[in-house]
């Protein structure tokens, strides 16, 4: 397929809001595809050339795409500029000025496939060290050169990670389903495949080449992460006993969540000339470490790299638990925010002599060829224990099995008073369920025993601009959104301006501060009243704590619209909800803005905190 073609598909995406519409042209799309396409189409789709959880991005900014721009169509860097700053796109502006007679007369006929632009794009993102600037502005050159005007756009938009087209990978497995029959009916299986292989062009092309039946029984494979599995909330011992029985509980680390893949194999090696014909015997080891939102934290963690190799018996494994960082002195585990400073790019092994880690080992998920995922509790954390040897940094995360409600509040108190955050309950008998939020898991948190049922994680949507004491740091309030699965919407619940301290204020601006694009995206839903001065891309999620959930006419999280009487117009039938009294409480960097509180359990929490007298 050209790229023009799909060039064509991406503006039909662009011009919907649509959900189902959505699907449709993505089903079109895949439907026309090739097995050799579709892979990197959809990883074009996702604004990438690789999958999610390896960290290759483009590296290109606005002014070396002006450069890019200026070289292949042979004009003034300065006239790129000044469009730029009337359009504020720089793929409009390239589309514009590639639509000129004297630029279309240059581009080739036959036009750009798919793969070729994604070839050239890969060595864009791989490209690295000196000279590297220079490499990729001469291949964008090169690519923009050959490209017709509306290709043009979407190349730009693509490299400057600005395709923005409102769509979720979610969607996209809609259209891998409507691509087979017309319906959403094999979504739950594509599903299921991805949260075990959460990538697209694997998923997409073994449906290409094998069918729905080629999915059916997607093992793990050490390198690639499984999307984790979530509890539900429940808040005493007697729910959860009602709720699931007898189970394991475990206590709820407060730390960075992590999967650990380790693979050691024999390698045969030539030994030196003198001693030719002969070979050695040599372990190769493999190790990856990701956080919960699919992120590589190898490089941070070199105490945990060393740990795995001599604490873990075991030849392939992938398995999960906490990292929680402790004093040294006392040893005693210190708050999530300073187990989070170990995300660093830089001064790495300083930072772990000053913040020292342990992880706490929960679920094992695939160990020597086997998958683990859908064995039982029992099963899984047995076979655990046993490739654990004893050692300074990992360790077993203890259970107690329990069918008494007594005895798991005794156990929430003790997690409470270690500093913990609370507990998790298992079903004994319950599978791992990769990407659920499921009830085999059951949380319950500190938050639980107070007024309001938990914190609640929100994205920041946008702000506006402050007032008063507020205009030193350029940011007054901040609007908050939870997520709407079925809608793959974010529904605005709560504006935040009091509570922060000047440093939070600061951290805040700065984080914002790459975020910030012309327009509301098209997966934001928000109520006239509230429109931000600033809009963010969905990326920021913050956690927030809060006195109560009330309801709202103008917030848009869990309202139902209905005619009005006249049938003149849409009017509130159902308000939404929002937070009373919110507060910043941390930054969770760790989380994806699809891992937000969802409208669903917003709803249970209110139904809680209501049944529960308030």
């Amino acid at each position: 397929m050209n790229f023009a073609a799909l060039s064509l598909y991406l503006e039909r995406l662009e011009k919907t809001t649509l959900r189902n519409s959505m699907v449709e042209i993505l089903a079109e799309l895949f439907g026309k595809s090739t097995p050799n396409d579709i892979g990197k189409m959809c990883y074009l789709l996702q604004g990438r050339v690789v999958p999610l959880y390896e960290a290759v991005e483009f590296g290109v900014a606005d002014k070396m795409m002006i450069r890019a721009i200026a070289k292949g169509l042979d004009i003034d860097p300065e006239k790129v500029m000044v469009e730029f700053k009337k359009e504020g796109d720089l793929g409009k502006v390239v589309e514009k000025m590639k639509a000129s007679n004297k630029q279309r007369r240059k581009v080739i006929k036959n036009g750009l496939t798919i793969n070729s632009v994604y070839d050239v794009l890969y060595k864009v993102a791989r490209a690295g060290g000196a000279g590297s600037q220079e490499m990729k502005i001469n291949l964008l050159a090169d690519l923009l050169k050959e490209a017709d005007p509306l290709s043009s756009r979407y190349i730009v938009r693509i490299t400057l990670a600005k395709l923005r087209l409102g769509f979720s990978d979610m969607t996209m497995l809609d259209g891998l389903s409507w691509m087979l029959n017309h319906s959403k009916e094999y979504r739950p299986v594509i599903e299921k495949a991805y949260n075990v292989r959460p990538d697209l062009a694997d998923i997409s092309q073994t449906l290409k080449q094998k069918g729905i039946e080629g999915l059916k029984n997607v093992n793990p494979k050490v390198g690639t992460p499984i999307l984790m599995a979530r509890a539900n909330r429940l808040s005493s011992g007697k729910d959860i006993l009602e709720k699931i029985g007898r189970s394991a509980i475990e206590f709820k680390y407060d730390g960075l969540r992590l999967q650990v893949h380790y693979r050691k194999v024999k390698s045969q090696k030539s030994l030196p000339r003198r001693q030719a014909g002969k070979v050695k015997n040599e372990d190769e080891i493999f190790v990856k470490l990701f956080s919960r939102n699919l992120e590589d934290l190898t490089a941070m963690f070199p105490d945990i790299i060393e740990a795995v190799k001599k604490q873990i018996d075991a030849r392939e494994v992938i398995f999960e638990g906490e990292v929680v960082a402790y004093n040294p002195k006392s040893g005693v585990g210190v708050a999530f925010q300073q187990t989070m400073q170990r995300r660093r790019k830089y001064n790495i092994e300083e930072k772990a002599a000053e913040i020292p880690v342990r992880l706490f080992t929960y679920e094992l998920l695939y160990i020597e060829g086997k998958n683990y995922i859908h064995e039982p509790y029992k099963e899984r954390k047995a076979n655990l224990k046993k490739i654990i040897k004893p050692g300074k940094v990992i360790y077993y995360a203890q259970e107690t099995i329990v069918d008494n409600e007594k005895v798991i509040d005794k156990l929430f108190g003790q997690s409470i008073q270690q500093g913990f955050e609370g507990i998790i309950a298992k079903r004994l008998e319950g599978v791992y369920q990769a990407g659920v939020r499921g009830w085999n898991w059951i949380k319950f948190k500190r938050a639980m025993s107070k007024k309001l049922a938990d914190t609640f994680d929100v994205l920041v949507m946008g702000y506006t601009k402050g007032e008063g004491k507020r205009t030193i740091f350029g940011v007054g309030q901040f609007l908050t959104g939870v997520y709407d699965k079925k809608k793959e919407k974010f529904l605005t619940i709560s504006k935040i301006g009091t509570g922060l301290t000047d440093e939070q204020f600061r951290e805040l601006k700065k984080r914002v501060d790459k975020l910030e694009i012309a327009h509301k995206p098209k997966e934001y839903e928000v109520e006239k009243l509230l429109e931000a001065d600033v809009w963010l891309r969905p990326k920021l999620v913050v956690e927030v704590a809060a006195d109560e959930i009330t309801r709202s006419q103008i917030h848009t999280a869990g309202r139902v619209m209905g005619p009005s009487k006249s049938g003149s117009a849409q009017e509130v039938k159902t308000p939404g909800f929002a937070l009373r009294f919110p507060r910043l409480e941390r930054f969770r960097d760790d989380k994806n803005p699809e891992d937000a509180t969802t409208v669903s359990e917003v709803s249970d929490m209110f139904k809680l905190q209501n049944t529960h007298g308030h």
